[in-house]
């Protein structure tokens, strides 16, 4: 059964689309069969795989308002084991064309669904809120992973995201899972990441991982050279990391 997993904060800068694409890679690189779901109009997942989204006609845009668009035309190869539905700016227009439609919050759902099968894992990168695009993805998914930035505003941010989950769970997706919260960011040589872990540990318990993606210059380089992690520095402690993710993800969804 393919299983569909959320990526999800609604604080921005806090390594959502990183951890999107390289966890994907490192699904991918075990074998997994993975599909990328840009769902933020920024498109910093479809660039950050080298695609240039703005050049593109059509995107996943075109599928959510669109209801006789098959999305298998918009998909793109982006990797061995790895496809991408991509974004644009165009997406930003969708959160108010939706609003009037029909069970507007499960049209993701619909989109997503002639695709699982040919998958092992749909792995959906969201935007920086809460808003129409993100509840449909939590409707769609098995599970959220939460990406949160080692630094106490982040931390905050996850009390209304985690309220969020618990409105969708009641309403629309009763089989909505956290997967976890992944440390992202974390700086070295400081007290405060520390600190900031320990009280999501504290907090959130075994929802936190006890692993964490320490900052690095080395993502950024990945970034803008349109390459994962595991492609731009392998031997890199941040490829372990999502390697490790990997390998938890697998045991924890993979036979679901």
């Amino acid at each position: 059964m393919t299983c569909i997993i959320a990526i999800a904060n609604q604080k921005g800068g806090v390594g959502k689309t990183t951890t999107a694409i390289n966890l994907g890679a490192a699904l991918a690189e075990q074998g997994q069969r993975i599909l990328l779901v840009d769902l933020d109009p920024q498109a910093a997942m479809s660039y950050g795989l080298g695609v240039q989204a703005d050049d593109l006609p059509r995107t996943i845009y075109n599928a959510l308002v669109d209801s006789e668009l098959p999305a298998s035309e918009l998909v793109q190869p982006v990797r061995k084991n790895m496809d991408l539905l991509p974004a644009n700016i165009d997406l930003a227009a969708a959160e108010i064309e939706l609003i009037t439609a029909f069970s507007r919050e499960a049209i993701l759902k619909d989109v997503l669904a002639p695709l699982a099968p040919h998958y092992d894992f749909i792995l959906i990168d969201c935007g920086p809120n809460l808003g129409l695009l993100t509840i449909n993805a939590l409707t769609a998914a098995h599970a959220l992973l939460v990406p949160m930035q080692c630094e106490f505003l982040a931390l905050r941010s996850l009390g209304s995201l985690l309220r969020t989950v618990k409105r969708v769970q009641a309403r629309l997706n009763p089989g909505l899972q956290v997967a976890g919260i992944l440390g992202t960011m974390y700086q070295t040589g400081t007290r405060h990441a520390e600190e900031v872990l320990n009280q999501a540990r504290s907090l959130y318990s075994e929802r936190v991982f006890g692993f964490y993606v320490k900052k690095s210059i080395r993502f950024a380089e990945a970034s803008a050279s349109g390459r994962t992690i595991l492609e731009h520095a392998p031997d890199h402690e941040g490829a372990g990391v999502y390697r490790t993710l990997a390998e938890v993800i697998i045991h924890d969804y993979a036979t679901k």
